[in-house]
């Protein structure tokens, strides 16, 4: 079935293969990409899928990346009923208890171990703290029960805000070139970045109307914290359900954005399995 963005929800993932083509690829070296999002609010200028959006397009131009370098690729269809904190006051913004997520990741990790994959990298499209830190629980889970060389690959500084050890053996670490200016306000959700980078590659689904009467929230990092606090605290601070500038949205800005850290994740998936 086709979307509005153009894309089936399976679109370049092996749910388009036959299980002999996954099992061939899989014993032939290919690497498995996970993408980690929710279904929650994105304000009124985005859909709620934008945490699963972004990270599949994002992983499809490390896919192709990954391929330039010699690195045989296979997406695995993203997993979206995540752990929502944060925006769970909002409607569609769907809850999931972390011990249910990590014991699924774990059962879908022993599968994929068990057709042969010796490598996997989870990457996370949703900022909420205590769902990535649910994405590690479940890799650690899966590595305990399966053979497979299974991390996290996450930016550097998304890795140092959660507590987790730079030489975690089920961290892989990365980060991208700098895009666009410097902002004195945070831009963390539904903004500028996020509306940027929906606008490169599905922009059938932003609605571009909205965006010159989204006034900028011109949060600094207090106001940040405040609203990291997560259910009421969120949508008292951010009502309209966005925090940053979506109408500074800038579509070729979201092009080198997503480009940037598709190679930086290349960079450091071709560096660990070189390891």
């Amino acid at each position: 079935m086709m979307s509005a963005s153009g894309l089936s929800i399976f679109a370049d993932t092996l749910a388009e293969l036959t299980a002999d083509e996954v099992s061939d690829a899989a014993r032939a070296g290919a690497v498995a990409l996970w993408a980690f999002g929710v279904i929650e609010q994105h304000g009124p200028h985005l859909p709620t899928g934008t945490d699963v959006y972004l990270p599949a397009a994002k992983l499809r131009l490390t896919k192709e990346k990954l391929a330039a370098r010699g690195i045989n690729a296979l997406i695995v269809p993203a997993y979206y009923w995540g752990v929502n904190h944060v925006s769970g006051s909002f409607p569609a913004s769907f809850r999931v208890r972390p011990a249910v997520m990590a014991e699924l990741m774990s059962d879908v990790i022993e599968s994929l171990a068990g057709d042969g994959f010796r490598h996997l990298f989870c990457i996370s499209g949703h900022g909420d703290a205590l769902h990535n830190r649910t994405i590690l629980e479940g890799i650690r889970k899966g590595v305990a029960v399966a053979s497979i060389d299974a991390s996290f690959l996450a930016p550097t500084r998304i890795v140092t805000r959660l507590g987790f050890a730079a030489d975690d053996p089920q961290v892989t670490t990365f980060e991208p070139k700098p895009v666009g200016p410097a902002r004195p306000y945070v831009d963390v959700h539904a903004g500028e970045g996020e509306t940027s980078e929906m606008l490169a590659s599905y922009p059938g689904l932003v609605r571009e109307p909205l965006l010159p009467g989204l006034v900028p929230t011109n949060f600094v990092q207090a106001d940040l914290e405040e609203w990291r606090k997560g259910l009421e605290h969120a949508k008292r601070k951010t009502p309209l359900g966005y925090l940053g500038d979506p109408a500074a949205s800038d579509v070729a800005v979201g092009e080198r954005s997503l480009h940037a850290t598709a190679e930086a994740m290349a960079d450091a998936i071709a560096a660990r399995i070189a390891r």
